[in-house]
C-alpha cells in the first residue's frame, strides 16, 4: 500500500515593500522655484540695483570733475525743470512716443490682414517683414541715414523713375524729419505688431464671421464690428510696448540724425548721452530718473484705458 504524497502547499505571495519616503532636503531642491533663480539674480542685477543707485545718485553733485561725492538734495531736479532744454527734449520724445505707436500699429494691423491667409507666399512674406525685428536698431539706422542722404539711394530711384535730378534732404527739415525717424522705427518693430495682430485673427472663432457674411454684412462691416472688436487684447499688447517702447528709444535716432537738424528730434536720451559725455554724471542721472517717473506714470493710464476698453467690448 503506496503513501500518497500530499501536494505540494502553494507559495505565498511577495508582500510589496512600502516605498521609501523622499527626502525632505531632495523635494525642496527639485521645486520648479529654483528655475527662476537666475532669471532673478540677473533682474535684482542689471535692473533692481541700478534703478536704486538711480534714485540715490539724482540728489548728489556726482561728476567727473571731482571725486568727492555731495548730498545736494533736490538741486538738481530744480535746475534742470528751469532748464529750457530738458521740457523741450520731453515733448519731442512724448510726439515721437505718439507717432511711432501710431504708425507701427496701422502697419502691423494692415499687414495682418493682407498676410492672414495661409499660403506660401504669406508665409514667405510674414519671414521677411519679421527679419527687421532681429536686426541691430543701429545698423537700421545707419542703412536709412545712408539711404535717405542726398545722393543717396532713394533719391537716385527717385531720379530715374522720373528723369530727372532729386537731391530731397529727407533728414533736413525742422519739420518732418521726425516723422521720417519714427517711420524708420516703425518699420523695424511693425513685423512684432504684424504678428500679435495675426495670432488674434486666428483666435476669432470662423461661425461668428460666417453668420455674418449669412447676414449680408460685408468684410468693412464684419471687420468692424466683429473682427477688431474681438482684436482689443492685441491692440492693447502693441500700443502699450510700442508707446513706452519708444519713449526710450535712443539708437535709431542716433544713428540717423543724432538729435538734428536743430535739435527736433533731440530725445531726451540723446540729451542723457550728451551729459553723461559731458562728465555731468548726477545731472545725467536725474535726467534717467525723470524718464523713467514719466515713462511709468504715463504707462497706468494707457493700459487701464485699454483695459477698459475691452471690458467694455
Amino acid at each position: 500500500m503506496t503513501a500518497q504524497l500530499a501536494p505540494p502547499a502553494p507559495a505565498a505571495a511577495p508582500t510589496a515593500r512600502p516605498s521609501a519616503p523622499r527626502p525632505r532636503g531632495r523635494r525642496r531642491q527639485d521645486h520648479p522655484a529654483w528655475f527662476l533663480v537666475p532669471a532673478l539674480l540677473v533682474l535684482i542685477v542689471f535692473f533692481f540695483v541700478p534703478t536704486i543707485f538711480n534714485f540715490v545718485y539724482a540728489f548728489t553733485d556726482w561728476s567727473s570733475f571731482h571725486s568727492d561725492i555731495g548730498f545736494v538734495g533736490t538741486d538738481n531736479f530744480a535746475a534742470l525743470f528751469t532748464n529750457g532744454s530738458l521740457l523741450n527734449d520731453l515733448r519731442i520724445t512724448l510726439v515721437y512716443a505718439i507717432l511711432v505707436a501710431v504708425f507701427q500699429n496701422v502697419f502691423g494691423l494692415i499687414l495682418a490682414l493682407v498676410l492672414e491667409r495661409d499660403t506660401p507666399i504669406n508665409r514667405f512674406a510674414r519671414v521677411a517683414f519679421f527679419v527687421p525685428v532681429v536686426m541691430s536698431a543701429l545698423a537700421v539706422g545707419y542703412i536709412f541715414q545712408a539711404m535717405l542722404k542726398p545722393e543717396g539711394a532713394l533719391n537716385q530711384i527717385l531720379g530715374f523713375v522720373s528723369g530727372q535730378h532729386v537731391s530731397i534732404a529727407w533728414l533736413g527739415s525742422t519739420t518732418w524729419t521726425i516723422v521720417v525717424v519714427a517711420l524708420i522705427h516703425a518699420w523695424k518693430w511693425m513685423g512684432l505688431s504684424m504678428l500679435i495682430y495675426l495670432a488674434g485673427l486666428k483666435t476669432i472663432n470662423e461661425d461668428i464671421l460666417e453668420a455674418a457674411r449669412l447676414d449680408g454684412a460685408g468684410w468693412w462691416t464684419t471687420f468692424r464690428t466683429i473682427r477688431f472688436p474681438l482684436l482689443a487684447p492685441a491692440v492693447t499688447f502693441n500700443v502699450a510696448t510700442a508707446l513706452l517702447g519708444s519713449m526710450n528709444g535712443f539708437d535709431i535716432v542716433q544713428a540717423t540724425t543724432g538729435g538734428g537738424p536743430g535739435g527736433t528730434t533731440e530725445l531726451l536720451n540723446i540729451f542723457i548721452f550728451r551729459t553723461f559725455g559731458q562728465g555731468l554724471f548726477a545731472q545725467a542721472t536725474t535726467m534717467s530718473l525723470t524718464l523713467f517717473l514719466m515713462v511709468t506714470v504715463l504707462a497706468f493710464p494707457v493700459i487701464y484705458f485699454l483695459r477698459r476698453r475691452e471690458n467694455v467690448l
